[in-house]
């Protein structure tokens, strides 16, 4: 249902607006919501200076929309008629600070009564259809403001001091069928900023919605626009997209779309065609179901932490060197060899391009590397040296490894999957064991660099570094020593290396 400017509803009005959805007890509640954030300290200050000025001052966008949706409330977004010069005034006698980083925008921020709010004028920007930059325009009414946001869903405002709850593209009615439409023509909509069709396939993950058939088509259609946004705001909506609770239907619309061939097109390539005479499984929803249970077994393990971004990263693209490594074998067997090396460096460059930090390029592509170690132990038992390598080469990434690897086992045939859980199990408890023993997760020769160079008579220099690997793969192999029996073992290696012997 449509509502004009001029026929935006009271709050008890909106309550007899979303009536009719069956839900009474849950609009009631985010109504109460609403008019609990209406009357609190910070917002019914604000509204009543801004009252005071002349101007409206309306909570606009997600926390309204979140309100609907049961969501929590964390941000606080207000809109106005008012010019950033006047917002200023108004502000500063009721903030306890205030910031103007984005003035040229229209938007000043700041901390009212412990609240951190950000206030910004109207917008009737235009875009020149070449960056997603707009010529920063300011307009004059809430209705023009609310037409220019990305879905309808977020084109709703409670106005403030009088209350007023204003839904003029039937936002209200797209929150309860849980759908994605644009106020306007979905064209424009994401010829202006083509961040908006990411966005979309963001809130499919977040809000569990469906995008509108125009959306979709749009999405498709204009998919080469993105090349017009930066490597960083795709990186910065593609990490909400795989931090949201399931993510996998946010994906699936960027694969289908076409949006995941202009910045990720690694998990498009993952649709292997089939060959009649060979057969393997799906790799494309086999990665989408390793991601799945990752963030299954990551709500177990990482219980009450925030989701991980280096594992969900991991379990999408663990994969990914299988396209370039796929072999067609006689008898019609396929073979993937070192798709785990090819996928660990296919995602540290495609990681690197989409601008992510060096520690979470490393921890990925280390993950892909290993993510095939354990298959190993499932075939035969592994020494103790053999745990040891195990838990070194994981290093800190060892509790991800241990998770990715369980996710990786999508086997329909149970007691296969029940074999190499038992494994993975028996695996895990041997590492515990090791660990009451010594502490694997740091595992050092018995001899530090400066007692070999003395044992030796070294200066510093690689010969050193061969001495020290040594030690530690001795360490691995028999555990720790004690620094007498190691000093007696290097100097045995040491008579046996005289290529050596001019560097001491």
């Amino acid at each position: 249902m449509r509502r004009s400017l001029n026929g935006a509803c009271n709050l008890k009005a909106g309550l007899g607006a979303v009536r009719r959805i069956g839900r009474v007890e849950s609009a009631a509640d985010a109504l109460k919501t609403l008019g609990a954030i209406a009357e609190s300290a910070p917002v019914a200050a604000l509204a009543r200076a801004f009252r005071a000025r002349g101007f409206d001052l309306a909570l606009v966008g997600g926390p309204v929309r979140d309100a609907f949706l049961g969501r929590t409330i964390h941000d606080l977004d207000f809109t106005t008629n008012a010019r950033p010069e006047q917002i200023l005034e108004i502000i500063r006698p009721l903030a306890d600070a205030h910031w103007e980083t984005g003035r040229e925008f229209g938007t000043i921020g700041a901390r009212v009564a412990g609240e951190d709010v950000e206030i910004t004028t109207f917008r009737a920007d235009l875009y020149d259809g070449v960056t997603r930059k707009p010529d920063v325009t300011f307009g004059d009414s809430l209705e023009e403001d609310l037409v220019r946001r990305d879905f309808t869903v977020n084109a709703m405002a409670l106005l403030l001091d009088p209350i007023r709850l204003v839904d003029p593209f039937g936002g209200i009615d797209d929150v309860v069928a849980q759908r994605l439409r644009t106020p306007r023509d979905v064209t424009a909509c994401f010829t202006e900023d083509p961040l908006r069709m990411l966005r979309a396939a963001r809130f499919v993950a977040q809000l569990g919605f469906v995008v509108d058939e125009d959306i979709e088509w749009a999405m498709h259609e204009l998919r080469l626009d993105l090349e017009r946004i930066s490597a960083e705001r795709i990186r910065d909506e593609l990490v909400k997209l795989l931090c949201a609770n399931d993510p996998v239907p946010g994906i699936q619309i960027l694969v289908r779309t076409g949006l995941a061939d202009v910045f990720m097109p690694e998990i498009s390539a993952l649709k292997l065609e089939t060959d009649e005479h060979h057969h393997h499984k799906d790799v494309y929803e086999h990665s989408l179901t390793v991601l799945t249970q990752a963030i299954e077994w990551e709500r177990v393990r990482f219980e009450g932490e925030p989701p991980n971004l280096v594992l969900r990263l991991a379990a999408l693209l663990h994969d990914i060197g299988k396209p370039q490594t796929r072999r067609f074998e006689p008898g019609g067997a396929v073979s993937f060899y070192h798709h785990d090396v090819v996928g660990a460096k296919l995602a540290k460059k495609r990681l690197r391009e989409l601008r992510f930090d060096n520690d979470t390029i490393d921890a990925v592509a280390h993950l892909v590397e290993l993510h095939l170690r354990f298959f190993g132990y499932s075939e035969g038992a592994w020494s103790d040296s053999a745990v040891r390598r195990y838990v070194r080469d994981a290093g800190a990434e060892l509790p991800l490894l241990h998770i990715l690897t369980r996710a990786d086992v999508t086997t329909r045939n149970r007691r296969k999957a029940e074999r190499l859980s038992f494994a993975y199990d028996d695996l895990e408890q041997r590492i515990t064991e090791l660990s009451s023993q010594e502490e694997l997760n740091a595992i050092r020769p018995d001899l530090d660099g400066e007692q070999i160079m003395d044992a030796l008579a070294l200066r510093p220099g690689p010969v050193v570094g061969r001495a020290y690997k040594f030690l530690l793969e001795l360490r691995l192999d028999e555990g720790p020593l004690g620094e007498d029996e190691a000093r007696k073992r290097l100097l045995s290696w040491w008579q046996q290396q005289p290529e050596f012997a001019t560097d001491s």
